[in-house]
């Protein structure tokens, strides 16, 4: 009788055949007595041990670079779950064929040199990218990220460091290409009740870990992050995943010491330490803006009328306009549309309203109409030429006045450099949460800017502050700064 799927389903979770050992560290310990055993490495062993009794489990876990996350996970864990399921058919994923096959040979090394695992390797197929175990259906297939899995089931699926560098992270078009091998060929070839890990450093917060997290499904991956330091906050009910006091550093695998850690936090810098040190792809204190520096306003500025317009008590001087930044199209993935209204008063500027949200244009053209009704003082419509911006301005133009083609000048981060100062003198005022829930969606982008997958709500914003802001006060009204000289005298003066 032919066996089926369902055969081969249960044979993979069979009894095992040969000693076994509690967790992936205890092997590891077993077969090199030199293995260094952290508490950090307690902590992924044991979430190692309930993602293989979870069927269809899901685990991500992210760590500091090279303090034994790859060779536990990727290494010691297939290696573990082979002594228990002989049947087993593993994938180990990488950012590169190489990466991946090294970490097979490795799972084949170990399998090799030491017949006291109760397993053997295939003589007829036995290749370091792919190889089975000798009377046995189980093994290992190494595939690099975008590799194909075609007629490949999955009874496990290890994803070790699925981005090489910076460079590929803040690649979108990169992490795109990684975000569809995961849609569609990894997560297709899983068995049914296999478990996958996950396992890296947070270059980026739209990595496969964010994206993972943010689909309909996130709710499902456990994740299991530990900083290099504690960072926790107690007075918010937080905890460490070692259970560390504030400011603590982990002990290194590596045997870094206190002094090194430092070190190491003060040479690469607050983006590089928050993403792979800390696993927070944006810094909790954000870097350009930080989330505390906001002024916020708690009652309304403006009056509701009865025919749903909003208007505002104005004085000699004010100045009420909107700011939009529009995207080029609308899918899941794209850009967000964001749309302000604004109140300079003297030397202070009030977000008034926001509109923030993923929108073809025949939907972006109603929202500027939409908002240009419900706020008839705001005459002056700043529109960033680019995108969908020129097609919204040459289509209303006709029938919504005040719109205003702005030419981005200089790159965005000299632009929301220019533009910090006046949030962190506290000039640029925000309403209370209550008021303007989509608020926090902007204090929260802006926490993450330049590292954050959005910069929409940023632009909008850095748009207002130049136009209400900066060039009537230091330039003329009217005066377009060149933002790469304004940057660079900031950075000048900030010596």
């Amino acid at each position: 009788m032919s066996t089926t799927w369902l055969d081969h389903a249960i044979a993979a979770f069979e009894q095992p055949t040969g000693p076994r050992w509690a967790t992936p560290g205890d092997l590891a310990k077993a077969i090199n007595p030199a293995t260094v055993q952290t508490p950090a490495l307690d902590l992924i062993d044991q979430a190692l041990v309930d993602v293989a009794n979870t069927s269809d489990g899901r685990l991500i876990i992210t760590m500091p670079p090279q303090e034994g996350k790859s060779t536990r996970v990727a290494g010691d864990f297939p290696t573990w779950w082979l002594t228990q399921h002989p049947e087993a058919r593993i994938v180990v994923a990488s950012y590169g064929q190489g990466l991946a096959t090294r970490n097979g040979r490795a799972i084949r090394n170990r399998i090799t040199s030491h017949p006291e695992l109760g397993l053997a390797i295939a003589p007829d197929n036995g290749a370091v990218h792919e190889w089975t175990l000798n009377g046995h259906r189980g093994g290992v297939l190494s595939v690099g990220i975008g590799g194909g899995l075609t007629g490949r089931p999955a009874d496990v699926m290890v994803i070790d460091d699925p981005i090489k560098d910076r460079k590929e992270a803040d690649s979108e078009t990169f992490r795109g290409n990684v975000w569809d091998w995961w849609t569609d060929v990894a997560s297709t070839r899983l068995a049914p009740g296999a478990p996958v890990v996950v396992i890296l450093t947070r270059w980026h917060e739209d990595d496969l870990a964010g994206r993972l997290l943010a689909a309909p499904d996130g709710h499902l991956w456990r994740v299991v992050n530990i900083p290099a330091q504690a960072d926790h906050d107690p007075a918010k009910g937080e905890t460490d995943a070692l259970d560390r006091e504030v400011g603590e550093f982990m002990r290194s695998a590596r045997g870094r010491t206190l002094e090194q850690w430092a070190a190491i936090k003060v040479r690469s810098g607050a983006r590089t330490w928050a993403s792979l040190y800390q696993g927070r792809p944006a810094p909790a204190e954000g870097s350009l803006f930080k989330r505390d520096q906001w002024a916020r306003y708690e009652a309304p500025l403006w009056v509701e009328r009865n025919d749903g317009s909003f208007w505002v008590p104005t004085s000699p001087g004010d100045e009420i306009a909107m700011s939009w930044d529009c995207a080029f199209r609308d899918t899941k993935n794209s850009d967000y549309v964001v749309g302000g209204v604004w109140l300079r008063r003297g030397v202070e500027l009030y977000l008034l309203d926001m509109v923030r949200r993923r929108m073809n244009f025949t939907d972006t053209v109603g929202a500027v109409r939409s908002m240009s009704a419900k706020w008839p003082q705001a005459i002056a419509k700043f529109i960033e030429a680019k995108a969908n911006g020129d097609a919204v301005i040459n289509l209303l133009s006709r029938s919504v006045p005040g719109l205003i083609p702005v030419e981005p000048e200089g790159g965005k981060v000299a632009r929301a450099n220019a533009a910090s100062p006046f949030v962190e003198a506290g000039n640029v005022w925000l309403p209370a949460s209550e008021l303007l829930p989509v608020v926090d969606e902007l204090v929260e982008e802006a926490a993450a800017f330049p590292n954050g997958r959005f910069d929409d709500a940023v632009d909008m914003t850095t748009q207002a502050i130049n136009r209400m802001m900066i060039s009537p006060f230091l330039f003329g009204e009217g005066d377009e700064p060149d933002w790469d000289e304004v940057d660079e005298e900031l950075r000048i003066s900030s010596y």
